[in-house]
């Protein structure tokens, strides 16, 4: 959740306040033009999303939470990682690798039930979305997670290489 919150410093309403709140576009050209390109990845990702027949995602309006749960995500299994390094593996646990457990306390994390209504609503109207989005989205595009549970391309949750969105 650290890292969720620390990357929307950096995201498309963060990054136009400077380091005393001021609203200011800080950011050289080049680096908003990069960060737009990438952040329409994510954009594309949540509009091929469903949450029933007649109820798409709108990327738009959920690219900012998007984008703070994959950099969040990132961040924080960067840090686990660094805690492993120059320790021995950490043993399994009831046949969860350390890794696989990292990944499953995200989805837990994430758990919510909505009623229907309250997914029309959301969906229509808030910047987060619904959490098995926020769950699958994000892991679909690290590499770690399919590597950890054996998922191959092909797989529902493995994008491919020219799909798979990296904002930072």
């Amino acid at each position: 959740m650290i890292g969720h919150e620390l990357t929307h410093g950096f995201d498309d309403e963060g990054r136009h306040f400077d380091a005393k709140g001021n609203l200011r576009d800080w950011w050289q050209a080049e680096d908003a033009k990069n960060f737009e390109e990438r952040a329409s990845c994510v954009i594309r990702q949540f509009d091929g999303y469903k949450v029933d027949e007649n109820l798409p995602l709108n990327g738009k309006l959920v690219v900012g939470e998007s984008v703070a749960d994959l950099g969040g995500l990132v961040i924080a299994y960067d840090a686990f990682q660094k805690t492993l390094k120059g320790k021995p593996r950490p043993a399994d646990v009831e046949g969860l690798t350390s890794e696989q457990r990292f990944f499953l306390g995200y989805a837990i994390s994430r758990l919510e039930l909505f009623r229907p209504e309250a997914a029309r609503l959301q969906v229509n109207t808030g910047p987060h979305p619904l959490s098995r989005f926020r769950t699958n989205g994000p892991l679909s595009n690290m590499p770690e997670f399919a590597k950890a549970f054996s998922c191959k391309q092909g797989d529902p949750m493995v994008r491919g290489a020219s799909e798979r969105c990296q904002v930072w």
